[in-house]
């Protein structure tokens, strides 16, 4: 009997000890991730509380804010967050709620309108259509222009709008951005914005200066070639860039229609105004889709900024080989690639983008060569006074290049007059400055940053205040007097208005706004 049951006991024995091993390393890798979520949660918590303390005159001592505070100060309803390192999704996170005075929590998975970090997306698929013959970088755009024309005009006799060009900003066209369109409003069609028709609401865009000649940011040029891409491919552009970029890439929560059908519609946050008010309808409609009409998440845009840096290295490839993502992110003029602002000569592998839509912001920030960066976006106005503090300390948990070594004052200042008034912005700004703090460098900008941000919220004495002072300050800085000429020009003060703007074309010639200022205050056509 024993000898028969040997065979059994071995067999089940040996067939035990598979199963055993098998359970120590599924317990093994259990506890690593237990252990990897644990640490992921540590860095999560330090980015979150890891704004450094600011030193105040009051007998408190140091002010001390982290990013959910921050959110509470300047009313900004949610943020979502996807950090990249080692080009990877690290960690992604959502905080506060999809409309202000909602309940509804903000996810991951939220929509955003992503602004103008729809132009790098949009160049993506223009440069797809270069590599399979159908665009050329360097070709006249009128030569494949079908619905609309370029104007041409003494500025384009010798030098022509090419899609390089378009894409850095250098084409001479006009049209700065857009404010999209009510949800109750009538949308122009392309040849209509064109044109500057109803009921498009922004001006003709046109060229008026020598393309090639410089850089002056046109999402006007931007909506060119969001045409130019439809006329080659016969195509709508939301089809286009979602078969040949959005589904390429894995950005599954992304799409350039507009408006939104209702199934993805519903995924969306309301816009915020800077004072606390929503967005009328939730959203404006952009049908400059290419230029600022995205709707993302931060995880999506990570995904897309790591395609780039990885096919920059000819590691991912999915849309742009890597001769055209080295292209894509060369210098072309200044420090603008095609579609992307770049770095400067501390950072050359720094490459992104910002997007302002009404009530919604966002930045998308990648390192090529280390593979980190961050998306972040916000379903507010003001989030551009949030989102600077979280990419520093996002900077200095992840070791970032560019983590900072100083603070800039402008900053601190905004966010002392949201909490306690400008008078106690400008107390901070004078302790600051006789305090010589290394890491907070004092200088002109810090209250011109102020002023604007009290130019912007209508608090226009406020602001006349904080840029006399700036003045008296720094009485050598050209761009002190340009920013008192706006405000008192903002107040109706014209005579004000006029002796700043001179003042400041006196200390600097070369001021091109102070110039355009004088001759509209004096009625020089």
């Amino acid at each position: 009997m024993l000898k028969r049951l040997l065979p059994l006991l071995m067999s089940a024995a040996l067939g035990l000890a598979p199963s055993i091993c098998n359970s120590q390393a599924n317990s093994n890798k259990a506890t690593k991730a237990v252990s990897k979520s644990v640490a992921t949660d540590e860095r999560i918590h330090r980015v979150e509380t890891g704004i450094p303390p600011i030193p105040t005159p009051e007998k408190s001592g140091p002010m001390q804010v982290d990013v959910r505070k921050l959110m509470e100060i300047f009313k900004v309803p949610g943020l979502s967050i996807a950090v990249i390192d080692d080009y990877k999704i690290a960690w992604t996170k959502a905080y506060g709620v999809t409309a202000i005075g909602g309940t509804e929590s903000v996810t991951t998975k939220t929509l955003f309108q992503a602004g103008s970090i729809s132009k790098p997306v949009a160049a993506t698929g223009a440069l797809y259509l270069v590599e399979h013959g159908k665009l050329s970088l360097d070709d006249d755009v009128d030569n494949k222009l079908v619905t609309w024309k370029v104007p041409e005009n003494e500025f384009t006799k010798d030098q022509k709008v090419t899609l390089r060009r378009l894409m850095t900003h250098s084409a001479g066209l006009t049209v700065h951005g857009f404010p999209g369109y009510a949800t109750t409003e009538p949308i122009p069609t392309l040849v209509q914005i064109f044109n500057g028709e109803k009921p498009a609401n922004t001006a003709p865009i046109r060229v008026d200066f020598v393309p090639g000649s410089k850089v002056r940011y046109s999402g006007g040029g931007v909506t060119i070639e969001q045409q130019l891409m439809m006329d080659v491919t016969g195509m709508p552009f939301p089809q286009f860039m979602q078969k040949n970029v959005l589904d390429k890439i894995g950005m599954t929560d992304s799409s350039y229609e507009q408006p939104l059908p209702s199934a993805r519609a519903a995924l969306t946050a309301t816009g915020t105004y800077e004072d606390g008010k929503p967005v009328p309808g939730k959203w404006h409609i952009y049908p400059e889709m290419a230029a600022a009409g995205l709707w993302t998440t931060p995880t999506d845009l990570a995904k897309f900024a790591i395609e780039i840096a990885l096919s920059k290295q000819g590691k991912a490839n999915h849309v742009l080989s890597q001769a055209m993502a080295r292209e894509m992110l060369r210098p072309q003029i200044e420090r603008v690639g095609l579609g992307f602002f770049l770095g400067d000569e501390k950072e050359p592998d720094r490459f992104g983008h910002g997007g302002a839509d009404e009530g919604f912001q966002a930045d998308l920030i990648m390192f090529g060569d280390s593979g980190q960066g961050i998306a972040i976006m916000g379903n507010s106005d003001n989030f551009f006074r949030v989102a600077p503090y979280v990419e520093d300390s996002v900077a200095k948990e992840y070791g970032w290049k560019s983590a900072p070594h100083d603070h800039p004052v402008g900053p601190v200042l905004v966010l002392m007059e949201a909490m306690q008034g400008t008078q106690a912005a400008i107390e901070e700004f004078q302790y600051l400055k006789q305090a010589h703090l290394p890491e907070y460098k004092v200088d002109e900008n810090s209250l011109n940053q102020l002023g604007y941000t009290l130019l912007q919220g209508k608090k226009i004495n406020d602001a006349i205040q904080v840029f006399k002072l700036n003045v008296q300050e720094y009485p050598r800085h050209w761009n002190c007097y340009d920013s008192l000429g706006e405000a008192y020009m903002n107040a109706g003060q014209k005579d004000l208005a006029i002796q700043n703007y001179e003042k400041s074309v006196e200390l600097n010639p070369q001021n091109e706004n102070g110039i355009n200022m004088l001759k509209k205050l004096k009625g020089d056509k």
